[in-house]
């Protein structure tokens, strides 16, 4: 009686557990269709070449992504750059040098940095980092790109910090023993040894942390300046995609060719943070299969 109960049980769970899983699939299949049809509905009455090449977005005459796109990635890009060094080097501090206390004390730090909310962020970068910019650069105001940089950054660094200590943790002690056996000192073996070997988990840190900078919207929205031209450097205003849907979508007329542009540059935004992701999720499994 209890082997079939048992065997009831397990294939109850099977049953869930896949249902659940299609239900993920269809949810994500669903989201897929939808934004793909209206885009295709959009490219029905707007040539891809002047969506792709023109250098406006104004939703009254001209729709173009370009703006939007060197915008996006501007932000992203700058906040890389902050982020990626500062990431690895702590994840490295915390790794091999931090003694056991501090290292116990700064990693709940850094990970609550994932749990303040965007909100919160963008508050922070209008009346702290923004007045703060505008005077170290002597400009009239600070919403900018240089300012959503730095604010991503600060969101990316969790996912950064904890995915490349997980990294270089990953690496086999014997490399370390091996290269102090041969005379390195800890910043050699640090930097010739545990980082090279810890590359292609750093690299996944870094596609996902860039995922993560490319799909914020709130901090964007608020810390930007929101104006939707190409910018010329980071000290320009500038709008992201993420930014221009979430001003614009609440106000748009239903089925109307600029209700349709606003999916279209959805279904794009959704297919780079796939890519990126898928990426970063090919290098994790690199990084998985080489310490196996």
């Amino acid at each position: 009686m209890n082997t079939k109960k048992r065997e009831l049980l397990d294939s109850l769970f099977k049953i869930i557990f896949k249902g659940t899983g299609l239900v993920t699939i269809a949810l994500l299949a669903g989201i897929f269709i939808m934004l793909f049809s209206n885009s295709i509905l959009f490219f029905l009455k707007i040539s891809p070449i002047d969506f792709f090449t023109g250098s406006q977005w104004d939703p009254e005459t001209h729709y173009s992504i370009l703006p939007l796109l060197v915008s996006t990635f501007l932000v992203a890009v700058g906040s890389m750059l902050i982020a990626v060094p500062l990431g690895i080097l702590t994840a490295a501090y915390l790794s091999e040098l931090a003694p056991r206390k501090l290292q116990m004390f700064l990693k709940p730090i850094i990970e609550m940095l994932a749990a303040i909310p965007s909100v919160a962020i963008g508050f922070l970068g209008i009346v702290l980092v923004g007045p703060g910019l505008a005077h170290i650069f002597g400009i009239q105001n600070g919403l900018n790109a240089l300012n959503g940089s730095i604010l991503l950054a600060i969101m990316a660094l969790p996912t950064i910090v904890t995915i490349s200590e997980d990294a270089i943790n990953a690496v086999p002690k014997s490399h370390r023993e091996a290269s102090l056996a041969l005379g390195a000192n800890k910043w050699e073996t640090l930097f010739k040894v545990l980082l090279p070997a810890a590359l292609p988990g750093l690299i996944a840190a870094v596609m996902l942390g860039l995922g993560r900078a490319l799909g914020e919207t709130m901090t964007v929205l608020m810390a930007t300046g929101n104006a939707a031209a190409i910018p010329k450097g980071f000290l320009d205003s500038v709008r992201t995609i993420t930014a221009t849907i979430a001003i614009e979508m609440g106000e748009v007329p239903y089925q109307t060719t600029h209700y349709f542009a606003l999916f279209a540059i959805a279904a794009l935004l959704f297919i780079i943070t796939l890519f990126v992701n898928l990426l970063g999720e090919y290098f994790a499994n690199r990084l998985r299969k080489f310490h196996a």
